[in-house]
């Protein structure tokens, strides 16, 4: 098997979409009250632990996130918005929620409705990047 190629500008925007999306997300506009209390924490709590560095790290795991499913995006031959959001769904199931549940709240034994917060948030995220990267090559 040769090298396989990715779109970076294809990577860079899903990272950025990826980004705004979970601006969005944990917003009062959609979630945040809810996770800040499922946290047992304070809105000011939450943001007295923001910084630049913690906004820069979840761009970049942001990026490495939609690197990765370029690559299985690709392996898998998809080019259609369809195919590749299931290709995103497939890989939400199998890596991000599968585990993030086991881990989470299973072990950690912290709120299912904390874990779908935070999961579903990774499940649009995958399907919107699987259905752009099929598409965008």
């Amino acid at each position: 098997m040769g090298a396989m190629q990715v779109n970076l500008i294809a990577v860079l925007v899903c990272s950025f979409i990826t980004f705004i999306l979970g601006a969005l997300w944990y917003s009062p506009l959609m979630f945040a009250k809810k996770w800040v209390a499922l946290l047992g924490k304070t809105s000011e709590e939450v943001k007295q632990g923001a910084d630049l560095m913690m906004y820069l790290m979840a761009f970049v795991l942001g990026f490495m996130t939609c690197f990765a499913l370029a690559f299985v995006v690709n392996l898998s031959k998809v080019s259609t918005f369809y195919d590749g959001a299931l290709v995103g769904a497939m890989c939400w199931i199998g890596f991000a929620g599968a585990t993030s549940y086991s881990s989470q709240v299973i072990f950690v034994q912290r709120p299912a409705t904390l874990w779908s917060i935070d999961s579903g948030y990774n499940l649009v995220s995958f399907l919107i990047s699987g259905a752009i990267l099929a598409v965008w090559k």
